[in-house]
C-alpha cells in the first residue's frame, strides 16, 4: 500500500504524542521521598538503610525516587532564631524539601526507648507553622541491638498523629544489628540478604501508599 508523505508525518507526530503523553504520566505517577536518618555516625547502621533503600529504588523498586536529606547541621531547635517571621537559611531549605516531597522514609536508632534527638529536632522544625509534614504518607526503618529500635518507631507514631503524617502499618521493619549472622559491614552498608528484601517490601508498600493519597 501506498503512504503519502503527509499521512507518514502525521503518523509520526501521533506517535511522539503519545510517547510524550507517556512520559507525562510516568513522571506524575514518581513518588519523591525524602530519608531521613536520626543517627549521625559516619558507619551508622540506619543510615546504611537508608543507603540500601536508595540503591533498591535505582534498581528493582519502579516509582519511586528517594533522597536523602542531612539534618546535622540544623540548628537545635529555638524560636529565637526565627527573625521578623524568616527561619535561618538552613532551616527553610530544609523546610522547602519537606514541602516538596510526596512521602517519608525515617530511620533511627532506639534512644531510651525513644526516637533519635537528631531526628526529632528535624521533626519539630519542619512542624511550626506551616506545618510541613501533614497528610503525606511515610515508612519507619530501625536497626540497633535487642528489639532493633522498634520502641523508637512506636513513639515516632505517635509524634505523627500531630503532624497529620499517614504511616504505613506493614509490613514493619526492625533489624538486630549485632545478632549473627552479619547485617552490616564495618562501614556501615547493609549486607544481608533477607534483611534487604524486606526492605524491599517496605519500599513498595510506601510507594502504593503514597499513589492513593494522591489519587
Amino acid at each position: 500500500m501506498y503512504l503519502t508523505h503527509s499521512f507518514i508525518s502525521t503518523y509520526i507526530k501521533f506517535i511522539e504524542r503519545h510517547k510524550k503523553n507517556i512520559n507525562m504520566a510516568a513522571a506524575s505517577s514518581l513518588i519523591k521521598v525524602v530519608a531521613l536518618s536520626g543517627s549521625l555516625r559516619k558507619a551508622s547502621f540506619n543510615t546504611g538503610l537508608i543507603r540500601s533503600a536508595i540503591k533498591h529504588s535505582k534498581e528493582s523498586v519502579n516509582g519511586i525516587e528517594i533522597e536523602h536529606v542531612d539534618i546535622s547541621e540544623l540548628p537545635i531547635l529555638n524560636t529565637d532564631l526565627i527573625v521578623d517571621g524568616a527561619y535561618p537559611p538552613i532551616v527553610e531549605a530544609f523546610r522547602q524539601k519537606i514541602l516538596k516531597a510526596d512521602s517519608f522514609l525515617f530511620a533511627s536508632p532506639e534512644n531510651n526507648y525513644s526516637i533519635a534527638a537528631p531526628l526529632k529536632n528535624a521533626i519539630d522544625w519542619a512542624s511550626l507553622a506551616p506545618n510541613c509534614w501533614g497528610d503525606k504518607a511515610a515508612a519507619m526503618l530501625s536497626a540497633g541491638g535487642g528489639f532493633g529500635g522498634g520502641r523508637s518507631q512506636y513513639h515516632l507514631r505517635q509524634v505523627g498523629v500531630f503532624l497529620d503524617l499517614h504511616f504505613i502499618n506493614k509490613p514493619e521493619f526492625f533489624l538486630n544489628a549485632f545478632q549473627p549472622p552479619a547485617k552490616f559491614d564495618s562501614d556501615g552498608n547493609l549486607i544481608d540478604a533477607e534483611a534487604n528484601e524486606r526492605l524491599k517490601g517496605v519500599l513498595v508498600a510506601l510507594r502504593d501508599f503514597s499513589l492513593r493519597l494522591k489519587n
